[in-house]
């Protein structure tokens, strides 16, 4: 095992322990708040975009529906559509350069950022609207378990790199450009809006079974007393 793989298999677990203990929630208006008062808002996920969280109902049986004709009927059968793509195999660490999400035409270089002084991830200087940062305690795109990446939604020059997240639809591919000349594609399985007291840390930024990706932004409602409500979150998985 390499020096760069046990650094960042470290570094998962403790983004695990971190996300179990709470201390990621995201919630502080410093962490991805930057104060433009935009004359519109950013998009807000479609309903249609959220993550599925219970696998689907399992079909009746017609037998006890017969039995019982108070049961509710037996779901249509699903329609016919292209299979979802397969998982990918975890690659090795390689520190992420660059974010690209075709769909809604953002490419971005990535810095490497840390937790800000309340405990949430961090975010990189507002110098840099075309600017996201990656969080070096966790593991690296493509290595199993999550990787997070944090991008400011707006700043005090007007909209930045995260500002459409929200319209980002389910099926869409993100691509991380990687140190060693990889690239980590990624699909996109939901967005979502949380509610920033709300916010549940372990699902978002807990530890998964096969490489995972979360973007994060500012989202839901502003005003200018409290800032924005909430967080986008984008959850997406490796892909070949």
């Amino acid at each position: 095992m390499s020096a760069a793989d046990r650094q960042h298999r470290t570094g998962g677990r403790r983004l695990l322990w971190a996300a179990a203990s709470g201390v990621l929630a995201i919630g502080g208006t410093s962490l991805l708040y930057a104060g433009y008062d935009a004359s519109a808002p950013p998009p807000r996920p479609p309903a249609a975009a959220a993550v599925p969280i219970a696998p689907p109902a399992t079909p009746a049986d017609p037998a006890a529906q017969a039995a019982d004709p108070a049961a509710p009927p037996a779901p249509a059968p699903p329609s016919e559509g292209p299979p979802p793509p397969p998982d990918a195999p975890p690659m090795r660490a390689s520190i992420p350069t660059r974010i690209r999400i075709p769909e809604l035409g953002i490419s971005a270089p990535l810095a490497r950022v840390g937790l800000d002084q309340a405990g949430g991830i961090d975010v990189p200087s507002q110098g840099d609207r075309n600017l996201a940062g990656w969080y070096q305690g966790g593991v690296t795109p493509g290595q199993k378990g999550t990787a997070s990446i944090a991008g400011h939604v707006d700043t005090a020059a007007g909209p930045a790199v995260f500002y459409p997240l929200g319209a980002l639809p389910r099926g869409s591919r993100i691509e991380i450009d990687r140190e060693d000349g990889s690239v980590a594609a990624f699909v996109v399985d939901g967005v979502e809006v949380f509610a920033r007291n709300e916010f549940p840390t372990a699902r978002v930024f807990g530890d998964a079974p096969r490489p995972e990706l979360r973007l994060l932004t500012c989202g839901g409602t502003y005003s200018r007393k409290s800032h924005y409500s909430g967080n986008v979150v984008v959850f997406a998985h490796l892909v070949p």
